[in-house]
């Protein structure tokens, strides 16, 4: 029987700095979080941005909406940017090729997570915030002081994970092997991540672990650390097998550019040849898992998750994988051009979103108002 180690590298932690002692403490400019749920799951957020005099940016859709999201805010005292982010503000991004090859081919996705992450990052750009932390919503930081220590990492690091101490933050797949004895750790993610949005060139393509290729954006090898603490909270990673199905394509894609950094080799590799042995490796891998399963009822869970991540990477062929990540870093640069043009740096947010005309879609809090706004 094949190893599983031959076939999956469970580990990527050596290409990060590990609790690197931070520099003199930077404080910290805001946190953005993206969210589609009902308000109350902004309550910590904001309770964690009124602890440390910070900002919050709410980026609200589906379940959340901006006027929701400063009501909670100013039960809270909480200074909060709530923001409905529709289609129309959406569109005021840069149109990316790689979404339009996803949607041709059947893997495209509905979610509006990278777009929301991008519109932080310009907002932040523009707003002439530097260092930000980008949170999600189901993350809790039980100190949140130490955030303005870890900041100080954002100087000489590109982007600062905090570590997680509460549920692994995995892939399906990734979770299925950690439970069926495979050492299996986790990475730094989007959900909880310190970048300096100063400097930072680089995008989140509209596929699952478009954290790993934001990392990626700015240039390899990138240097990123893992610093400070927070808790993810728990879920069910086999509640429903099309999470697995979903997440399939862009598993592949990260874990197979990531071996590569792990090997010490380059992504410029990753020709049509390299993506067929990677095929060839993940599809074995989840495979290995699957016979490694008990006929116990325990597992049928996770049995159906598997077989819809197998399912789904037989639809993916190496030639989609090449000319997805071809087609990533001519986004890339189109992001860049878009940076560089359409993104005026002012000295505030409201200087900002007047100068774009993207006022009408933000709502301020009170607290805002009295700390962040001027005139």
């Amino acid at each position: 029987m094949a190893d599983a180690r031959e076939l999956h590298h469970g580990s990527h932690a050596d290409l990060l700095a590990e609790e690197p002692h931070p520099p003199a403490a930077r404080r910290l400019d805001a946190v953005i979080v993206p969210t589609a749920w009902p308000v109350d799951a902004l309550r910590h957020v904001m309770r964690v941005g009124r602890a440390i005099d910070v900002p919050v940016v709410a980026l609200c859709s589906r379940d959340a909406s901006a006027e929701q999201a400063r009501q909670l805010a100013d039960l809270e005292d909480a200074a909060v940017l709530a923001v409905d982010v529709d289609a129309s503000l959406a569109r005021t991004l840069p149109s990316f090729a790689t979404d339009r090859l996803l949607q041709k081919s059947g893997f495209g996705t509905t979610s509006d997570l990278s777009v929301k992450r991008n519109l932080g990052l310009v907002l932040a750009r523009g707003s002439s915030w530097q260092r930000v932390l980008f949170l999600d919503d189901d993350i809790h930081i039980d100190d949140p002081e130490h955030l303005h220590r870890v900041a100080g990492l954002a100087d000489d690091f590109r982007a600062v994970g905090l570590a997680n101490l509460g549920y692994e933050d995995n892939s399906v797949v990734c979770h299925a092997y950690r439970a069926v004895g495979g050492e299996q750790g986790t990475f730094i993610g989007g959900g909880a991540m310190i970048i300096d949005a100063a400097r930072t060139r680089s995008f989140y393509p509209n596929i699952y672990n478009e954290d790993w290729f934001f990392l990626l954006g700015d240039g390899v090898p990138f240097r990123a650390a893992r610093a400070g603490v927070m808790r993810q909270r728990p879920y069910d990673p086999f509640a429903n097998p099309a999470r697995a199905a979903g997440e399939e394509l862009g598993d592949t894609l990260a874990e197979g550019l990531f071996w590569l950094l792990d090997s010490g080799r380059d992504i410029d590799v990753a020709g049509t040849a390299f993506w067929g042995d990677a095929l060839f490796r993940r599809r074995r891998f989840i495979d290995l898992m699957i016979g490694m399963l008990e006929s116990a009822p325990e597992h049928e869970r996770m049995r159906r998750s598997l077989e819809a991540a197998r399912g789904r990477s037989a639809g993916i062929t190496h030639w989609l994988c090449h000319n997805f990540v071809d087609l990533w870093r001519a986004d890339l640069a189109r992001w860049q051009d878009f940076l560089d043009w359409r993104v005026p740096v002012t000295s505030s947010p409201e200087k900002f979103l007047n100068e774009v005309g993207m006022s009408h879609h933000v709502l301020p809090s009170e607290a805002f108002r009295r700390s962040f706004l001027r005139g």
